[in-house]
């Protein structure tokens, strides 16, 4: 039996990369203003200048959050996020839209219903963007870390089905 100690050495052993975040808006003013205000926090800042070049980068790289500015030209983030909420590699990325855009509550309502965990207006208070982007880092480690105890659990039972001459297949009283 093990004590809650040892599962604390246990995922300690557990190396994972800094997580990625997304910072979405057509401002280059804006995205350096964000990156300056998120520069110590433990994650790479990756940033996309439109919802497309966002979207392609969501296919090619996993996302522990994104920062989604609402108005852009051509796509704008609402679009984004319904896009992201229907593919299945995205669809659970969550989403802090941060915007100068309309405070009226019929946006705000959409930009919830479009899949927005958070909504921030801008100018952005640094303390509240930094406790919300360390939350969903801390949410997205804890998953990371489960998924890696997953896979070294399935890996130890596949070695354990090898050594015994068994098929590693599924068991019917699982």
């Amino acid at each position: 039996m093990t004590s809650p100690g040892d599962n604390a050495t246990e995922e300690d052993d557990i190396q994972l990369p800094p997580a990625n975040v997304l910072i979405v808006d057509d401002t280059p003013e804006n995205l350096v203003a964000l990156e300056v205000v998120l520069e110590d926090v433990e994650c790479n800042l990756v940033t996309a200048q439109s919802g497309n070049e966002a979207l392609s980068k969501m296919l090619k790289d996993d996302f522990a959050l994104v920062l989604l500015d609402v108005q852009m030209p051509e796509m704008d983030g609402f679009e984004v996020a319904e896009i992201m909420r229907s593919n299945k590699r995205t669809a659970n990325v969550p989403i802090i839209f941060v915007t100068a855009y309309s405070r009226e509550d019929r946006n705000v309502r959409r930009g919830y219903e479009t899949g927005a965990v958070d909504y921030l207006f801008k100018p952005i208070d640094p303390t509240a963007l930094h406790s919300k982007v360390n939350f969903f880092l801390q949410l997205d480690m804890q998953k990371r870390r489960l998924e890696a105890k997953l896979a070294r659990s399935r890996q130890s039972r596949e070695q354990m089905f090898a050594a015994y001459g068994e098929k590693g297949g599924t068991d019917s009283q699982e």
